[in-house]
């Protein structure tokens, strides 16, 4: 019975990502995100649904368009595969609220589907386009905001009104980067990644709010030293690196093993 839903979970993480790369491509274009027919980028041919199945239609048509045979993108499988890892890491993540009830680990599941099909969408537009828009951005701190207003107890989930100190850490741990994008005329950090950033402050709380900037941080590091000594492009220190998909798998990583900043103080301690 565990295996059926994770594999369901998967399933619908792959299909709802078929839909993300929709909205990717899409977005801030003249092109209606939930209205016409997917079609070729290069020949304008109307895809069949049989060229939609998720990651399988890419694989069949190697990676191809069946009418002008250009390569269709990676992005595509990618998004789509990531996705379904997603959604089926967080099932297994969440699988112990059922104890509590199935409303409960299906309204959690929902919520955090919803936060990181958001979040995709804005880590591959900002990897694509190097900006974070604002409509994505401004509805993933909203979703924050209202998870403070949430609370889950032995008989399932509640609502209640959240202090002061609580609403307070979202912009605690954003005005700092707000200040160093200011200061730096935004070379050093976007006024997204701010944005960004004060969501995680309401959906995380202070010490895994700052475990999630810290991993952040050491993923970037070390994908940026890679990407510096292992690229044969034109690749220097002033090279403008996205930092939103940083701060995604930052989010990912303590969200998944639910790590705070004492947490990782520990690792170093002797």
């Amino acid at each position: 019975m565990n295996i059926l839903i994770f594999v369901t979970v998967f399933l619908l993480g792959t299909i709802i990502g078929s839909f993300l790369n929709v909205v990717i491509f899409r977005f801030n274009t003249s092109r209606s995100i939930s209205k016409g027919r997917s079609i070729c980028m290069t020949c304008s041919k109307t895809l069949r649904w049989y060229e939609l199945i998720p990651v399988i239609s890419w694989l069949f048509q190697l990676g191809r368009c069946r009418g002008c045979a250009t390569k269709i993108s990676h992005q595509y499988p990618l998004v789509e595969v990531i996705t379904g890892v997603i959604f089926l890491l967080l099932s297994i993540r969440l699988f112990p609220t059922l104890a509590i009830s199935s409303n409960t680990f299906i309204f959690l599941l929902s919520f955090y589907a919803m936060i990181f099909c958001l979040l995709i969408v804005l880590a591959v537009y900002d990897i694509r386009h190097k900006i974070v828009p604002d409509t994505l951005v401004y509805t993933f701190a909203g979703l924050a905001l209202f998870s403070t207003f949430v609370m889950i107890t032995n008989t399932g989930i509640g609502f209640h009104i959240p202090s002061l100190n609580v609403l307070a850490i979202g912009p605690l741990l954003a005005v700092p980067f707000a200040l160093i994008w200011l200061l730096s005329k935004g070379r050093l950090m976007g006024l997204g990644d701010a944005k960004i950033i004060l969501g995680i402050g309401w959906l995380f709380g202070l010490s895994k709010g700052i475990a999630v900037l810290v991993v952040a941080f050491w993923i970037g590091a070390i994908v940026s030293i890679l990407v510096l000594l292992l690229s044969h492009l034109k690749i220097n220190m002033k090279t403008e690196i996205p930092f939103a998909p940083f701060l995604i798998l930052g989010i990912l990583v303590v969200l998944l093993t639910g790590i705070d900043i004492f947490s990782l103080a520990q690792l170093f301690s002797f």
